[in-house]
């Protein structure tokens, strides 16, 4: 049985099942277009779990025939340079709220993603997409060229895909996305909720505290020269290395047992 998130939001859904706990963008007649209310309420949501959830896998879903296509536009006509800087600053704390919260982000992507919201799968930490999933930064189409979307996207594609899909607008299929290196899994749609779930049930079989560790400095090392990363990652370790879960991690190893993970 799913529990309901004490708090509730207008644009967004939390459940929480097991160690899984589901974000839905709710705004399915708009194709849960990102609006100024609409990122705030995920920020929100996504921070809450990152603080007080026990969950340790979140997976970012979309109500309705798309998972995200992107910033809603209607809020976007004859407004100021102030309100489009304010608009876009949301959206980088969205995107940057997804990397700063230790659980891992999947995102379960059916439909479209497009600008923004392709942007929103890439900054996840992992994509799991139906195949009938499709991919896009077409904003160039629209006289307003993909700028924030190009972040997330040329850090998980090469240089000349990115281009190639920021120059042209045009979609690529969840095949191709997966073969680019900006979805994980493509299943069919009528396996898309289960290979997701199977995902995070496997990731939240280790140690909650491990995995958080790791994954901020996955994101850190990255930015660095490969020197810097080592010296950086060889402390990381050592201090994770301390841990009483890597200590009950090692000894049932050797032991030939599962692991009783105790969070410290």
């Amino acid at each position: 049985m799913l529990e309901a998130n004490e708090r509730t939001y207008e644009h967004v859904l939390i459940e929480e099942d097991g160690p899984v706990a589901y974000v839905t963008m709710n705004r399915p007649e708009r194709r849960n277009a990102l609006s100024r209310a609409h990122m705030q309420e995920l920020i929100q949501a996504i921070e809450s779990i990152g603080e007080k959830s026990e969950a340790s896998v979140v997976v970012l879903r979309g109500a309705g025939k798309a998972f995200c296509s992107g910033h809603d536009l209607s809020e976007m006509v004859g407004r100021d340079p102030a309100f489009y800087r304010d608009l876009f600053d949301v959206c980088t704390e969205l995107m940057e709220t997804i990397g700063s919260i230790p659980q891992p982000v999947i995102a379960q992507v059916h439909g479209i993603a497009t600008a923004a919201g392709c942007q929103l799968a890439a900054t996840c930490d992992l994509v799991v997409a139906s195949e009938e999933a499709r991919f896009a930064t077409p904003g160039v189409k629209i006289g307003l060229f993909c700028s924030t979307p190009m972040v997330a996207l040329s850090r998980a594609v090469g240089q000349k895909k990115a281009m190639e899909m920021l120059l042209t607008g045009d979609f690529i299929s969840a095949e191709e996305a997966r073969r680019e290196g900006l979805v994980n899994r493509v299943v069919p749609p009528e396996a898309l909720e289960e290979e997701t779930r199977t995902l995070a049930e496997g990731i939240s079989s280790a140690s909650p505290l491990v995995v958080g560790l790791g994954k901020g400095a996955f994101y850190k090392q990255r930015e660095m020269p490969a020197d810097q990363a080592y010296a950086y990652t060889k402390e990381v370790m050592s201090f994770n290395a301390s841990f009483a879960d890597a200590q009950e991690g090692i000894c049932a190893f050797l032991e030939k047992r599962q692991p009783e993970w105790q969070n410290r």
